[in-house]
């Protein structure tokens, strides 16, 4: 802790704390302007990827050759349109996608501001532990993002869109519904990814340990098995197994970054 930090009063540091929000808000503001501009083509490419067959995970897994058995046969023709039934649905999805694309794209930034203001107040010791927590935090939680658009939503949308409880039922996908499946599992498997830090964090609390982790990963296994199922509804190993080793492996992550238990004297 520099010497500067211990002589600013409480109104400094909450003056500093107010100048990198609003920095982190200017850049929100520019990130989404934007994004505004250029949702249009990101919509088609990249939001909308997953609804045609042309999609490039459905490409991949095409020439793996499932036959509907063990894996799904993603070498079927497959598109969904999407439809719009409220007049303003398309204008305020163009705003608010625009605002979480951005979100998502100045979240660096954000841990940037965070850790300049957090900086000044560690222990020379502690500073090496907190900058790769939160380089670590960040690139999980992108990496979360990746594997929730590239593997969890496609997946999930290609069963639940094919679905139907009867012949005389057309599924007909709305524009809402769609884009709220759509961001929920991106975002949520990000925040899913920060599994390790988050289990870093309450081992230096004293709240977890190693021993913990390793005694629970039985139950861990089937845990994050019921999970992958719920997220992944259609039920075939392929499709289980490419959830839940993620998960799994995220667990095992967890059990490295922990502080093992503490011998008393």
């Amino acid at each position: 802790m520099s010497e500067e930090q211990q002589t600013m009063t409480f109104w400094d540091h909450l003056e500093v704390l107010r100048w990198a929000i609003f920095r982190v808000l200017i850049m929100l503001l520019i990130l989404l302007v934007g994004c505004f501009v250029a949702m249009p083509h990101i919509f088609d490419r990249f939001i909308l990827g997953p609804t045609d067959s042309s999609f490039f995970v459905y490409q991949l897994l095409a020439g793996l050759g499932g036959d509907g058995t063990l894996a799904p046969d993603f070498s079927s023709d497959f598109h969904v349109d999407i439809i719009n039934i409220n007049v303003a649905s398309q204008f305020l999805t163009h705003i608010t996608t625009s605002f979480w694309i951005s979100l998502l794209l100045v979240f660096p930034y954000l841990i940037y501001e965070l850790w300049k203001f957090l900086r000044p107040a560690l222990y020379d010791n502690e500073v090496k532990g907190v900058r790769a927590a939160f380089l670590s935090g960040t690139l999980l939680f992108y990496l979360g993002c990746a594997v929730g658009y590239v593997v969890v939503f496609p997946l999930t949308f290609r069963f639940l869109s094919g679905y139907t409880l009867g012949v005389e039922i057309t599924n007909q996908i709305n524009l809402n519904s769609y884009m709220s499946m759509f961001l929920g599992m991106v975002f949520v498997m990000g925040l899913a990814f920060e599994l390790p830090i988050l289990a870093w964090i309450l081992s230096r609390m004293g709240i977890l340990n190693k021993s913990m982790l390793k005694n629970g990963r039985r139950y861990a296994v089937v845990v994050l098995l019921v999970l992958s199922a719920v997220i992944t509804p259609s039920g075939d190993p392929f499709t289980l197994t490419i959830v839940f080793l993620p998960l799994y492996l995220l667990y095992e992550l967890s059990i490295l970054v922990v502080r093992p238990a503490r011998v008393e004297n």
